[in-house]
C-alpha cells in the first residue's frame, strides 16, 4: 500500500467512474465506417479527448459541427452498459464535499446523462468540454477542476484512465493516478502516471478526517 496526501482529487469519467466503452466504440466505430477509416484505430484514437478534436482530425475539410453533433446524438441515444466502475461507488461515497470533482472530455449534456443512468454520486460542480475552450491533453481542463474546488492544481491528484487525459494531469502540475480499466498500463506509464491502478476499488480514505487540510489516501498498487 503507497500512502499519499492531497488537497482533492479530481476524476475524469468515461473509464474511470463510469463505464462507457462499449457504447463509445459502437458509436465511433459507425462513424469510422461512415466514412471509411479503421474502426479500431478511430474509437482507441478519440479515447479520453473532447469528440470535436477527433473529428477535426479525421475529416479536416467537412462539416466539423455537424458531424460533431451526431457523434454527440448518438453517444446520448446509446445508454446500454452505461454502469459505475468497480469501487467508485464506495469511493465517492466516501469523499467529504468539496474535496472532489469530475472533469471530463464529454459535453455537459452527454456527461448529465451518463451520471443520472449510473447512478452515482455528484459533485457540486464539475466540469466539462461545454467549460473550456482547449481540451486534452491540453492543461485546461484540470487547471479549471482544481479551481473550481478552490484549490490549486498541483495540490490535488487527478484519477485518469487515458494518455491524453494523464497528459493533461501533468501538464496542470497535478499528480496522475492512472487506471488500466481501458488501455494497457504501458501506455498510462508512457503518457507520465505517478503511480498505475487496477480501477478505482484500489483506492480508498485512510480515515475519514481531513487531517491538516488534506485527504489521506491509500493506494494498492499492482
Amino acid at each position: 500500500m503507497t500512502r499519499i496526501s492531497c488537497a482533492a482529487l479530481l476524476f475524469d469519467m468515461d473509464g474511470v467512474l463510469i463505464d462507457s466503452t462499449p457504447a463509445v466504440a459502437r458509436v465511433w466505430t459507425r462513424f469510422a465506417l461512415r466514412h471509411g477509416f479503421d474502426p479500431a484505430e478511430v474509437v482507441h484514437r478519440a479515447h479520453g479527448r473532447p469528440s470535436i478534436m477527433t473529428v477535426r482530425e479525421y475529416l479536416p475539410h467537412g462539416d466539423h459541427l455537424a458531424e460533431n453533433k451526431e457523434i454527440e446524438r448518438g453517444e446520448i441515444a446509446d445508454l446500454e452498459g452505461i454502469v459505475p466502475l468497480p469501487g467508485t461507488r464506495e469511493l465517492l461515497s466516501a469523499l467529504p464535499a468539496g474535496r472532489w470533482t469530475i472533469v471530463t472530455s464529454c459535453s455537459r449534456r452527454l456527461a448529465e446523462v451518463r451520471l443520472k443512468t449510473s447512478g452515482l454520486r455528484r459533485p457540486e460542480v464539475f466540469v466539462t468540454s461545454s467549460d473550456i475552450t482547449n481540451g486534452k491533453p491540453a492543461p485546461d481542463p484540470y487547471l479549471k477542476g482544481a479551481e473550481v474546488l478552490g484549490f490549486a492544481a498541483k495540490d490535488c491528484v487527478v484519477v485518469e484512465d487515458a494518455p491524453a487525459g494523464v497528459s493533461s494531469g501533468k501538464a496542470a502540475g497535478a499528480r496522475v493516478i492512472g487506471l488500466c480499466t481501458t488501455m494497457p498500463s504501458r501506455e498510462i506509464r508512457d503518457a507520465g502516471a505517478d503511480w498505475v491502478l487496477r480501477d478505482c476499488a484500489a483506492i480508498s480514505l485512510d480515515g475519514p478526517e481531513i487531517q491538516a487540510g488534506k485527504l489521506s489516501l491509500l493506494l494498492a498498487e499492482d
